[in-house]
């Protein structure tokens, strides 16, 4: 059993060897250890700004025989106008964004290994709409792995576009651009 609860800035230590233990095991299929080396800490990473706002979410277990609860998986919602990426992604704008005429974004997914396709993900989005919903929002966006794709495309979001994301040390990332009205 897990428990959804916002994420502190204490927790950035776990979710940072999270992100990483995700990406080097459960993308390994998708995306080449390039793809993958050049993304994590840019493009795979944590947001600073996500904490800051309160839409970090963490599902973390419920078992009273582990102190505090061990961190399952994390994903945020928000209502800045930067799609994807952490701190360091080239272009990040943390400009608001108008509910009535702009989507969510839905961002930076990612399950431990040992807890993938066990609801967690599942959790954390539902979570994350129903926040993005209260908050005004009548749409949400995000840009999905190709990891990723399946997860949402079972959740109803639909594909509008593909694209490539450059990393730094050169190799690009391809991404799917996604959208689902929150009605």
């Amino acid at each position: 059993m897990f428990r959804i609860r916002q994420a502190l800035a204490s927790d950035r230590p776990t979710m940072e060897r999270i992100i990483e233990h995700s990406v080097n095991e459960l993308q390994a299929v998708d995306y080449s250890p390039e793809q993958r080396a050049g993304a994590l800490g840019v493009i795979f990473a944590i947001d600073s700004q996500l904490l800051h706002d309160g839409t970090y979410l963490l599902a973390e277990t419920t078992d009273s025989r582990v102190d505090g609860g061990m961190i399952l998986g994390c994903g945020a919602w928000s209502r800045r106008s930067n799609p994807f990426g952490g701190d360091k992604v080239a272009g990040k704008s943390d400009d608001l964004l108008d509910p009535t005429v702009d989507a969510a974004r839905i961002r930076s997914f990612f399950v431990h290994p040992d807890y993938a396709r066990k609801g967690v993900g599942t959790a954390i989005l539902r979570a994350c709409e129903s926040a993005a919903r209260a908050a005004g929002f009548r749409r949400a966006e995000l840009v999905a792995t190709l990891t990723g794709v399946p997860l949402y495309s079972v959740q109803g979001y639909t594909e509008s576009r593909r694209f490539d994301v450059p990393l730094p040390n050169g190799a690009a990332l391809p991404v799917v651009g996604m959208w689902k009205s929150l009605g």
